[in-house]
């Protein structure tokens, strides 16, 4: 009675590891059914006559074997044909030759060893099962952020467990400059990767991912959580700076002080799970110069010049602002140009070098500020003399002002510079100088 009770029991066996691992009931009817035939094929040549009838409700299986009769002493395969005689005797009276009579098969009494081979081959088809669950579950989290407790460390990489014990690698190039983890210590990084290669899951982490610090402004920064602030640009050099670009889609929330947080509370916690890594939250903005000059802050740009074919951008600053615009190591130009798309090279404005110049915010209170914002997105200039070198035809055309607003806004940044200008009146021998003749 004993060897009897394997079978069922390998059913209830089963069904508690669909608890565990959330395995359909389906899924689990059909991996029984799948070992159960796999093991009878083996001892009876085939599973084509045979009929397997799980009942994981009840915690049992039954299985029938369909046969042939046929005439006394002629059975060649027994495992496919059954004479007359035994079929009447096996509860069959109305037998016929040629018909088919469906015997019951009592699988545990085939002893011990073919119940030791159903459990392997179950065992096994669960562990493939459980490795394709696995794969199926982190390839859709790909990007996604996940936490891990430290189990091992290596030189090349580190080995995470998540709550569910499955295995996360760190490798060494995707973890942050400084990190160093202790057994036991909770870490927290994106799923990078994922494949199956030889029905073997590998999910790789990273932290030096830029979604990685997306993820950490969505869990900080409720406002984008809820889809109220969007990230459209994220640049990053793991463990030394980062700039991410935000915009608003309630014109009633401030994007770049919503994601610093009230005395930078909400940026803290991300700047130390990046160990340190200074991080620049700029405005976004559809207008490409407007947000590369954003994105070469701290440095104040005079012009821009961009050919956006080529996806290039020349920059004009005045020199003591273009240590400012490259950045220590050259980090916050190549950010820039990692956040904008573009190819930013920098320029001394060498016809501004040796004269005083004033950034057009500071003539708000003769222009008004809507004019400017216009004049800095639609040409470029940032300063007064950047806008007088334009023409006013250009100045009109590319800004598409007034003739009188774009008259006003030269008269006023004009005057700023008028005490500047020679005093002295043209005489005979004081004549201007063309501008195609140079001056003596």
């Amino acid at each position: 009675m004993a060897k009897k009770e394997e079978a069922p029991n390998m059913v209830e066996r089963f069904a508690e590891f669909k608890e565990l691992k959330n395995i359909d009931k389906t899924t689990m009817i059909s991996v029984l059914e799948e070992s159960f035939r796999n093991v009878l094929a083996k001892m009876f040549g085939t599973d084509e006559n045979l009929d397997v009838i799980m009942n994981p409700d009840k915690g049992d299986v039954q299985i029938f074997q369909n046969l042939t009769v046929v005439p006394d002493g002629e059975v060649t395969n027994p495992n496919l044909e059954i004479s007359i005689s035994d079929a009447r005797a096996d509860n069959d009276p109305d037998a016929e030759l040629g018909e088919e009579h469906t015997k019951e098969i009592i699988f545990a009494d085939f002893g011990r060893r073919a119940i030791l081979n159903l459990r392997q081959t179950l065992q096994s088809k669960i562990l493939d099962l459980q490795k394709e669950a696995i794969y199926a579950k982190f390839k859709e989290l790909e990007g996604e952020l996940v936490s891990g407790e430290v189990y091992q460390t290596w030189s090349k990489e580190t080995l995470l467990l998540d709550d569910d014990k499955n295995e996360l690698l760190l490798p060494k190039n995707e973890s942050i400059p400084g990190d160093f983890f202790r057994k036991g210590e909770t870490v927290r990084a994106v799923i990078a990767n994922v494949d199956n290669k030889n029905n073997n899951p590998k999910i790789t982490v990273s932290r030096t991912n830029e979604n990685f610090l997306r993820r950490l402004f969505e869990l900080e920064v409720p406002e984008i959580h809820d889809g109220l602030i969007n990230i459209r640009a994220v640049a990053r050099i793991p463990g030394e700076r980062a700039k991410i670009a935000v915009e608003s889609y309630d014109d009633r929330i401030d994007p770049v002080g919503a994601c610093v947080g009230v005395k930078g509370s909400r940026i803290h916690g991300i700047v130390r799970e990046l160990r340190n890594e200074n991080i620049d939250v700029i405005n976004y903005t559809a207008n490409p110069q407007l947000f590369i000059q954003r994105a070469l802050s701290p440095a104040k740009i005079s012009s821009i010049r961009l050919d956006q074919d080529e996806k290039k951008a020349e920059v004009f600053l005045r020199p003591e602002e273009v240590s400012l615009a490259i950045g220590k190591g050259g980090l916050n130009i190549k950010l820039a140009s990692m956040l904008t798309g573009y190819v930013i090279d920098v320029y001394r404005d060498t016809e501004e070098a040796d004269e005083e110049d004033i950034f057009l915010d500071e003539f708000k209170d003769e222009i008004d500020a809507w004019v400017i914002d216009t004049i800095k997105e639609t040409t470029g200039a940032m300063t007064a003399k950047g806008v007088l070198k334009l023409s006013r035809e250009e100045l009109i055309e590319k800004a598409d002002l007034e003739e009188s607003t774009a008259d006003n806004v030269i008269r006023v940044l004009k005057a700023e510079f008028e005490d500047d200008e020679p005093s002295a009146e043209p005489t005979e021998d004081n004549q201007p100088e063309s501008e195609e003749e140079p001056q003596a």
